[in-house]
């Protein structure tokens, strides 16, 4: 039955049949609206999280996908359970987060300077951060860095401003009024309703859902209301629980399909890919403990500061750990940790060389440089592809 579930849940993810949401933009559109977010993270070890996780999944992907997509208010940028682009229908439910900020009293006072900077936009257009810098207003300084970028954030989570476009990991901020599209959904949902959407959400992207990743970073006042829509839809037969994983559920019709295993492909996941994020369920579901050693101290990393989470087929085999020098169009392997019992080995490693030359030239490098496998055994079977070219001449 876990096989089978695994199979499940990675179809749902389109990391087991690929394209699973078409080419391109189309495919970036599909893919975000299917998985209900995608991860916003700045760490340039490699290409960065929501790039990485798009990339993953979409054919033909290009990174200025996501600006186009903005400008054609397909998506919008805000806060999930951390900075993510989002569906623009789903817009309403970040509604609730929205409010808690306006509701939410600083014990900095700002309401003057949030009251400029919206006239400032709603005269001169769009903004970033850097724009208020310097600036200063009847001989004061009040447009100094620190209160003004305080003040920023403040509108955007309340949603008086929203996120146009991202020059490079800058935001530019413009009004709400300039971005939704008209005749949009903008209700605040209540309690129930948001629930409904998490759970909703969760079942279309992961088929097996788990309560503590519907509630994650959630009040007892959610948590609650989750395990009632649980209780009742398993009481109609919409969902039903999981054998074997505490507190686990998935769609009752959906448990009696068959995913057929495929041939299998080879994954390096980011460490924030939907489909691993949820540490827990990672462990519980496919048997792989993983956590991103990035904040752990230097002396205690076991797998690296960047390791990626390696999927083949069905099952978590390993950890990676890369970076990128772009200048020197090289994406050096600084360590590859593999199982011991790694399944069909020439056939992963010939998938493997693959992934890491398309891996290279998506984070702007046109070789890999290997240089540290464990078990050493495994070294035979993987070389830099700088290597693998000279031989070759």
């Amino acid at each position: 039955m876990n096989s089978q579930l695994r199979r499940l849940a990675l179809a749902r993810q389109g990391l087991l049949h690929a394209p699973h949401f078409g080419n391109a933009r189309q495919g970036t559109l599909n893919a975000i609206e299917h998985l209900g977010y995608v991860q916003i993270d700045t760490i340039s070890m490699i290409e960065r999280a929501h790039h990485h996780v798009l990339w993953s999944r979409v054919p033909g992907y290009q990174t200025a996908d996501l600006n186009q997509l903005m400008a054609e208010r397909q998506i919008f940028e805000y806060w999930f359970h951390a900075a993510a682009y989002l569906p623009m229908r789903d817009y309403r439910f970040a509604q609730r987060r929205m409010a808690a900020a306006r509701n939410h009293l600083s014990a900095v006072d700002h309401r003057d300077l949030m009251r400029e900077i919206l006239q400032r936009v709603q005269s001169d257009g769009p903004l970033r951060v850097r724009d208020l810098e310097g600036n200063k207003t009847n001989g004061g300084t009040w447009w100094n860095w620190g209160p003004g970028k305080r003040a920023l954030e403040k509108l955007f989570f309340q949603g008086d401003l929203m996120v146009s476009e991202r020059i490079g990991m800058e935001k530019v901020y413009d009004l709400r009024e300039r971005i939704l599209p008209a005749g949009l959904d903008v209700r605040e949902p209540d309690l129930a309703d948001y629930a409904a959407y998490l759970l909703r959400n969760d079942l279309r992207a992961h088929c097996v859902v788990t309560l503590e990743q519907l509630t994650h970073l959630h009040d007892r006042t959610l948590k609650n209301t989750m395990r009632e829509l649980i209780a009742a839809q398993i009481a109609s037969g919409e969902i039903s629980a999981i054998d074997g994983i505490p507190n686990a559920y998935a769609e009752s019709a959906t448990l009696a399909q068959i995913t057929d295993a495929s041939a299998p492909s080879v994954h390096l996941l980011s460490p924030f890919d939907n489909a691993v994020i949820h540490r827990k369920r990672l462990q519980q579901l496919f048997g792989f403990e993983y956590r991103l050693e990035c904040y752990v101290p230097a002396a205690k990393r076991q797998y690296g500061y960047f390791c990626l989470p390696i999927l083949f087929g069905e099952r978590f085999v390993g950890r990676i750990d890369c970076k990128a020098h772009r200048k020197e169009k090289r994406l050096e392997v600084i360590s590859l940790h593999l199982e011991i019992n790694l399944p069909d080995v020439e056939l992963f490693f010939a998938l493997l060389k693959l992934k890491l030359q398309q891996f290279a030239e998506f984070n702007g490098c046109e070789m890999f440089d290997v240089q540290s496998i464990k078990p050493a055994a495994w070294r035979k079977y993987l070389v830099s592809s700088r290597q693998l070219h000279a031989e070759s001449i």
